[in-house]
């Protein structure tokens, strides 16, 4: 159970920092960017959806690792453990979809608890950005300027 506590508390720290160092460089980043205002929204959509992603295999390897080399339990479902299963059921439980297709057993539920907060939190927290980017940059005077 320790290397359970421990995997989730590593996870939600490099998961969270990076997602803040993302979500800063984009707020730094995209002002200077010498494309249309609206063009910005895009490159805010694909850079979050490119971290939710990377955080999503991160849990999915931990997953992996945690069952497959350090016995923290099991991942019962008839698709079988695998890598890709693995990250399917961390897509899956990232994003609050939950289709009970597969099922942790042992020390790894409270991973995959602790990986749907984090990932609510953490979509919520790119909702937000990309509310705050709309209102920056889809403006009608945002496109008037993105023009001169």
């Amino acid at each position: 159970m320790t290397i359970s506590v421990l995997a989730c508390l590593f996870l939600v720290l490099i998961s969270t920092v990076l997602h803040y160092e993302v979500l800063r460089g984009l707020h730094g980043g995209l002002p200077g960017l010498c494309i249309p205002h609206r063009a910005k929204l895009l490159v805010v959509m694909f850079a979050t959806f490119l971290t939710h992603a990377t955080q999503m295999a991160l849990y999915g390897g931990a997953f992996y690792s945690l069952v497959r080399w350090l016995g923290a339990g099991t991942l019962d479902g008839s698709a079988g453990f695998s890598l890709s299963t693995c990250m399917y059921f961390s897509a899956e439980t990232y994003t609050s979809l939950g289709f009970g297709d597969l099922t942790p057993v042992g020390p790894v539920r409270l991973l995959a608890g602790v990986e749907a907060l984090n990932g609510l939190l953490l979509i919520g927290w790119s909702a937000s950005f990309i509310h705050i980017a709309m209102q920056r940059f889809w403006t009608p005077s945002a496109s008037v300027s993105a023009t001169r």
